[in-house]
């Protein structure tokens, strides 16, 4: 609504108050202007060189010359390149096809082994052999199987025939690899159900969209046993990752979807060589407040590695001390990366930059001991930190409360604590990053597949992603782990009791001894 002159006051006092007022509005408002088109046009790295580059392609109105963008600020990337090192080559397949693949040789003979001067037999003096990777296509077959029923003679009864074995679809006509191929199908390559059915109709094979999510849905029945004893071990952990992310469920009375949520609860000890192998579990929820994370984390006592959510903080203070937060700098770095972007601010730069060099000294500690990474943090890390905090202190005073800079400012001392235990802690990571890109296959397969039908598909999408992302984080196909650990646990082979066999890990540790032992 636009101030009429009758209505602004006659004080200087007041006068200067609503002054500063619309002025905090309006850089709010030009912020989120430049936010969204940040989103739609503009990239989403958070490096520096790229943030650079970007805002010299836009600024076409302002051009200048001369400019060299600052190195990355990639968590990857060493701060600086060590000068004269060469440049690290690019990995690739020149002539040196993989080993563990077969080899299917076809041999070219020439038209005649006939002398052309003499007509005599020519002798083979050598060859030339040259590989080319090749693929034979998913091919469809019918598996028949044949009992045989034998009886004597002699006699009138004892007639002996094998038993019929068990089906993970009781009276379906899909083989267990064919079931586990729609799985992995959709819940690792991100490929949706009516795309599989077309799929299969290009090959002459007509189904409907319920037949494979019954599929899906009897699949998840069978691994839920497994999934809850990875949920568990993940949370026995006592360094324990989380996150949470929508999930559009379809809600039939209302003829539309509402928004549910996955959590993710991840472990991971390889960046300091600790015990827990990478997993990953994620827990079906209708929302995301403290009641269901609560719920999900009853009786775990460590540390608990979040962003700055405040259902996470309240888990905290109701768990009187056994929980400790350790937040994500990398979502305070990002909210000075966006600040950047949007206004250009110099101390913005200034931060990214200070961060920048703490996560180069991380790239240069991964790997080692936690005490080792704990003394080099303490060393290195732990100044820089500290210069960090007292320019964020002395910059807030000079800023407007209300500016996007000072609510970043604001976020990052505000979480001080959690953000600089790792200082403290050689177990602990810089970031949430382990279960933030465990998220990613979730947002892979909500875009895809728009959202999930019902509150059991939900709950069974949360089952195989959890055993199929898991098992990609070990490096094994996804696609023979599942199809083994299914019909292991159909023919009761695996028993209840020895489902820890059938872990990612574990079943990884014994392929392994396995093949060795071949």
């Amino acid at each position: 609504m636009a101030i009429r002159p009758e209505a602004l006051p006659t004080d200087a006092a007041a006068l200067t108050e609503m002054v500063l007022a619309l002025d905090a509005e309006n850089e709010k408002l030009r912020v989120a202007m430049q936010t969204l088109k940040e989103m739609i046009f503009g990239k989403r790295s958070e490096r520096l060189v790229a943030i650079v580059a970007e805002q010299l392609a836009l600024e076409l109105d302002d051009l200048a010359t001369g400019v060299t963008p600052p190195a990355s600020a990639n968590d990857d990337l060493p701060a600086t390149k060590p000068a004269g090192k060469p440049r690290k080559k690019a990995r690739r397949n020149i002539g040196a096809l993989p080993k563990h693949l077969p080899r299917c040789e076809q041999v070219l003979e020439p038209d005649t082994t006939a002398c052309p001067c003499c007509q005599g037999a020519l002798h083979r003096i050598g060859e030339d052999v040259s590989e080319v990777l090749d693929v034979i296509p998913a091919i469809l077959r019918v598996l028949r199987t044949v009992r045989p029923k034998y009886a004597c003679r002699g006699c009138t009864d004892g007639v002996v025939q094998a038993k019929v074995l068990p089906r993970l679809v009781e009276g379906g006509m899909a083989s267990t690899a064919l079931v586990a191929h729609v799985v992995v199908s959709k819940f690792a390559w991100y490929l949706p159900l009516y795309r599989q059915v077309q799929i299969l109709a290009g090959q002459g094979i007509h189904l409907d969209r319920a037949t494979l999510a019954g599929w899906v849905k009897r699949a998840a029945w069978w691994l839920k046993s497994l999934y809850e004893l990875q949920l568990r071990t993940i949370q026995a952990s006592p360094r324990l990752f989380c996150d949470e992310t929508p999930m559009p469920v379809l809600d039939p009375g209302r003829h539309r979807t509402r928004i549910c949520q996955f959590w993710a609860h991840a472990m991971d000890d390889r960046p300091w060589g600790g015990p827990s192998p990478p997993a990953v579990a994620y827990v079906f929820a209708d929302g995301r407040g403290t009641e269901e994370i609560a719920g999900q984390l009853t009786g775990f006592s460590g540390i608990l590695q979040v962003d700055g959510y405040a259902a996470y903080k309240a888990l905290a203070r109701g768990h009187g001390g056994a929980i400790q937060l350790a937040f994500c700098l990398a979502h305070a770095r990002r909210k000075f990366v966006e600040v950047y972007k949007t206004m250009q601010s110099p101390f913005a730069h200034e931060v990214i930059e200070r961060l920048q060099a703490v996560y180069a000294i991380e790239a240069e500690i991964r790997g080692s001991s936690a005490e080792q990474r704990l003394a080099a943090r303490r060393t290195r890390a732990a100044p820089l930190m500290e210069v960090l905090k007292a320019r964020l202190s002395s910059m807030l005073d000079q800023l407007f409360s209300q500016s996007k800079l000072a609510e970043a400012i604001n976020y990052t001392l505000n979480h001080w604590d959690g953000l600089t235990l790792f200082l403290r802690d050689g177990r602990v990571e810089v970031d949430s990053n382990t279960v933030e890109r465990s998220m990613r296959p979730i947002a892979m397969g909500r875009r895809n597949s728009l959202f999930s039908g019902s509150e059991s598909g939900a709950e069974s999408w949360a089952i195989l992603a959890s055993l199929v992302n898991t098992a990609k984080l070990h490096e094994l196909d996804p696609q023979v782990y599942l199809a083994d650990v299914l019909e292991r646990i159909i023919s009761g082979q695996t028993k209840s009791h020895q489902l820890r066999e059938l872990l990612a890990w574990n079943w990884k540790a014994r392929e392994l001894s396995a093949r060795e032992a071949a």
